[in-house]
């Protein structure tokens, strides 16, 4: 098996192979165009991101210097997504980021790993393993999220955080190692902030409408616990 086609199986590959570095070279020619773009250059951009990414959706904005070891070749962006300065996709294999993610400030996903045995690193040998990120996520400033990890819809990871394993749907996760603090609730339908209420007319028909739509789903939930049939007692 050649060393590029090692890339996505999870085998021990030689990274410096010639065919993966040419390859490589050119996907990185571009994401430099991308990194020297003008702020006023916005279309250049979202062509640029359409040329080097593997997937990108609509209105996704990716805010310089964004890095890449592979320029974004496998990198799966879902509609909305939102990069902040200097991103860090260490996409050696493939990174799937749902619809709406965010990324802060200085945040890393990384696939590529090396073995433990020093033998094998002394060699240059590395494997890589994809990474999965949900939709409607927002990944705080300076998280870095490691191989293999696959963390669910509607998670908040908290700055500074190191994720070294799985994280559930609909929770915040702190801390190195990155742990479930709590899940997400009521109270963050009332408050954004601390004491800071949402203001919910203040924000508009469609946020009021989601706000409603939201309400009446846990109702209609709660309904249907109500309404399941129990068995009669023997008279």
């Amino acid at each position: 098996m050649a060393m590029k086609d090692r890339l996505n199986t999870g085998e021990l590959y030689l990274p410096g192979d010639e065919e993966i570095m040419r390859d490589q070279q050119k996907r990185l020619d571009r994401l430099y165009d991308f990194n020297q773009t003008r702020p006023t250059e916005m279309s250049r951009r979202q062509k640029l991101m359409k040329e080097m990414f593997a997937e990108i959706g609509e209105d996704c904005y990716i805010e310089p210097p964004f890095y890449s070891n592979m320029g974004g070749g496998h990198v799966h962006f879902g509609k909305g997504v939102y990069c902040n300065f200097g991103v860090t996709m260490v996409d050696d294999t493939h990174i799937y980021v749902g619809d709406y993610t965010m990324f802060g400030p200085n945040v890393t996903v990384i696939t590529a790993a090396h073995p433990i045995l020093p033998e094998l690193r002394e060699k240059g040998y590395q494997y890589n393993v994809p990474v999965h990120i949900g939709k409607n996520c927002w990944i705080g400033a300076g998280v870095q999220i490691l191989p293999g990890v696959t963390i669910g819809d509607n998670v908040v990871i908290g700055a500074g955080s190191v994720v070294t394993k799985d994280v559930p749907s609909n929770v915040v996760a702190v801390g190195n190692p990155c742990r479930v603090l709590r899940e997400i609730n009521e109270r963050d339908r009332e408050y954004y902030f601390r004491d800071k209420k949402i203001n919910w007319e203040a924000l508009g028909h469609d946020a009021v409408e989601r706000e409603h739509d939201a309400a009446e789903s846990e109702h209609d939930a709660v309904e249907r616990d109500h309404d399941v049939v129990k068995p009669k007692r023997n008279e």
